[in-house]
């Protein structure tokens, strides 16, 4: 497997594993760049290398009336200023081609969302000028059908991806788990991330909102690290109740240090075995 450099850090190659988290969205300055604070210092701690992510713009809602978050320039302002401030790489996803120029000046990972997987001018627009991709594995894929979408990304002569599994539709309103996928994904080359809190989201199942299963995200966690993957992908917030995006799936910030520690030790295990898996 080819590793991928983002920032000082390294995913994939038998790198320990790497944890992405962040708030769903941005909500407000403060708030964003707080959660981001604790994070830095909770995994400087633990010794774990860090992506911080968030949302500038959600607009795959499923209300009109959601909140999207502060929308492109604002938003790209806040995470321009927490990435200055704390010395973090930062992720974040795009929904057009044309905010991706100035998304990509700021973020060391543009996101590709699950949604949009398939749209290939977006794909390509996104390899041409992101520092590195992260493809989000639509939920209407099967894991081998990745290959055409990272066959998108080559073309523009960028091998900076990671691939991230979020789960599968299973009848309406929720999504399952192939824990397959991940060793499926890796054939493919490139590092696998686990998106643990979007695989327990239960899509509009609220009706004008998504719902989560948020007690089944530490059992999908220790089985993801035990199958082996490069990344951990975590939705997180102070007060999930009172989130303003997919707080049914987020994890509450004070339940992270238990959580982290018991997957670190199961990533540790993993890679130290001499099966050739990594």
């Amino acid at each position: 497997m080819k590793p991928v450099h983002v920032g000082g850090l390294v995913v994939g190659g038998g790198s320990p594993l790497v944890l992405i988290a962040g708030p769903c969205v941005i909500e407000d300055k403060e708030r964003t760049r707080d959660i981001a604070l604790y994070l830095k210092k909770l995994t400087d701690e633990m010794d774990i290398p860090f992506i911080f992510k968030a949302s500038y713009d959600k607009a795959n809602r499923t209300s009109g009336k959601a909140y999207r978050g502060p929308g492109l320039e604002r938003g790209i302002e806040i995470l321009k200023a927490i990435k200055g401030d704390l010395g973090i790489p930062i992720l974040s996803d795009v929904h057009s081609r044309e905010e991706i120029e100035k998304a990509a000046e700021i973020l060391d990972v543009v996101q590709i969302p699950a949604f949009l997987c398939r749209q290939t001018d977006l794909v390509r627009e996104v390899a041409r000028l992101a520092r590195a991709v992260n493809i989000k594995k639509g939920q209407f894929l099967a894991p081998w059908d990745v290959r055409n979408i990272i066959e998108k990304v080559l073309s523009e002569g960028n091998e900076r991806i990671l691939v991230t599994e979020r789960g599968t539709s299973f009848g309406y309103n929720n999504l399952v788990v192939d824990f397959r996928s991940l060793p499926l994904l890796r054939r493919e080359g490139y590092p696998v991330i686990f998106d643990a809190t979007h695989s327990v989201q239960l899509p509009g199942g609220q009706g004008t909102a998504s719902g989560g299963q948020r007690e089944m995200v530490p059992c999908l966690m220790r089985a993801a690290a035990a199958v082996g993957i490069d990344g951990l992908f975590l939705e997180v917030h102070p007060d999930p109740e009172k989130a303003l995006c997919d707080g049914p799936n987020s994890l509450y910030l004070d339940a992270l240090p238990e959580l982290l520690s018991t997957v670190k030790s199961i990533d540790r295990l993993v890679k130290n075995r001499a099966d050739g898996i990594f």
